[in-house]
């Protein structure tokens, strides 16, 4: 098995970025406009917003990926760190892609004194909770989600 690397997210990985954004939207059974994508891929790249991103890679194939949001926090003076999506091909879980782009993550948030990084996952995602369970605590809050229009 080649190497794994993970890279930041970059304004030239539009083509590597978006099956695995749609995968990821696959996977909790969502869809979203052309334009969505445009737009969050520009976020993600463009340097104006507090979001970034990681791609892993096995040579030149893309096999994951994970999205970032900074923000401000009333439990503390630093900025936390969402990982807001984070996917792996299927062919590839379990084998160790998912934990390093959440290192990745942690690295980047540390480095921009972030006081914590927290994410959320659905109640189905069971394979991704394996892992989760293993590098973060759970911090039993349940998300309630009110659409506005």
């Amino acid at each position: 098995m080649a190497e794994i690397t993970i890279r930041p997210l970059a304004a030239t990985d539009r083509e590597a970025w978006t099956p695995l954004w749609h995968g990821y939207l696959t996977f909790y059974k969502a869809t979203l406009p052309p334009e969505i994508d445009a737009i969050t891929f520009g976020r993600l790249t463009g340097g104006e917003e507090p979001m970034g991103g990681f791609l892993a890679f096995q040579g030149d194939k893309p096999l994951g990926m994970v999205n970032w949001v900074i923000h401000r926090t009333t439990w503390s003076e630093k900025p936390i760190c969402y990982l807001q999506d984070l996917f792996t091909v299927p062919e590839s879980r379990g084998t160790g892609i998912g934990r390093k782009l959440i290192e990745a993550v942690n690295q980047m948030a540390r480095a921009k004194n972030c006081f914590r990084v927290y994410w959320q996952t659905h109640e189905s995602n069971l394979q991704g909770q394996a892992l989760y369970d293993k590098v973060a605590d759970k911090s039993g809050f349940i998300v309630y989600r009110q659409p506005l229009g």
